[in-house]
């Protein structure tokens, strides 16, 4: 067991444990439902660590100045947003950005102008103006996987029925026009989606990441100049029309991990990114 699953099952188990063993001495009474409420706000507590924890933990870990060692030689920082190394003085400062970590950016609407093919021939140009401004070096990450056509029809099937129900209701309630452009827009876009299963296309789901690397004298140079590489990443590859968003947390552990072994499946995959939704 990683240090991050130790992690888990200490907060897990601590709260109610400590609660448990203490129940039997106070022998019933207003003592016992104290006792009962502080498991509750145990179990209220691994609810929190297991959704929201990319902003927990960090939290936690700044306020007990705490850092974590991902790797032999590594350090996750108390500030949960860059991985540390020290090499002969110097201090190595690695940290990530991403275009579309499954369900919390994942951008579904995918406007008619992005299958313009004058628009995706002109491309690699725009790439190259985005990042020619760039004095350092980056590596960008996309990692693919095919999908069950058939699971992904009966999903946006799903979603449409559902967007046809909310319409439905927003006519009964005389919703303003806004709201019916909206949602008719919605549709329409993933209508657009099924058809294109309906063709042949084939699904995929992709996680793509931007990774960069920052030196320093000492701890503090090392993550401010990560911190101006990845605002400059930000603004730079903006101009490709992507919200870039910096990783912090769990998610940033699970992207270091990467480097040394990819996930065996889609499912592996989506679960290590599907809690920031």
């Amino acid at each position: 067991m990683d240090q991050e699953g130790i992690m888990y099952l200490v907060f897990a188990l601590l709260m109610p444990l400590i609660s448990i063993s203490v129940l039997p001495a106070f022998g019933g009474g207003i003592f016992t439902y104290i006792a009962l409420f502080i498991i509750l706000v145990g179990v209220a507590l691994i609810l929190m660590i297991n959704w929201v924890d990319f902003m927990l933990f960090s939290l936690v870990s700044n306020l007990l100045n705490i850092s974590f060692q991902p790797a032999a030689g590594y350090k996750l920082v108390k500030g949960q947003d860059a991985i540390l190394k020290e090499v002969n003085g110097l201090y190595y400062a690695t940290g990530f950005v991403t275009g579309n970590l499954f369900a919390y950016t994942f951008k579904e609407e995918v406007g008619e102008e992005t299958e313009d093919p004058m628009k995706l021939a002109g491309a690699p140009e725009k790439w190259e103006r985005a990042i020619i401004g760039l004095g350092f070096p980056f590596k960008y990450h996309v990692v693919s996987a095919g999908l069950d056509v058939q699971k992904v029809r009966d999903d946006l099937e799903g979603k449409r029925s559902y967007k046809e129900y909310q319409l439905s209701r927003a006519y009964v309630n005389a919703a303003n026009e806004v709201t019916i452009t909206d949602l008719q827009r919605r549709i329409s876009v993933i209508q657009a989606k099924i058809d294109r299963i309906s063709q042949g296309e084939k699904p995929i789901a992709t996680l793509m990441y931007v990774e960069t690397t920052a030196i320093g004298i000492s701890e503090k140079a090392a993550l401010d100049s990560l911190t101006s590489q990845i605002k400059a990443l930000q603004v730079s590859l903006s101009a490709l029309d992507v919200d870039l968003i910096r990783v912090v947390g769990r998610e940033l552990y699970t992207l270091f991990k990467f480097n040394f072994s990819l996930p065996t499946s889609v499912e592996e995959l989506s679960s290590s990114f599907d809690q920031q939704g």
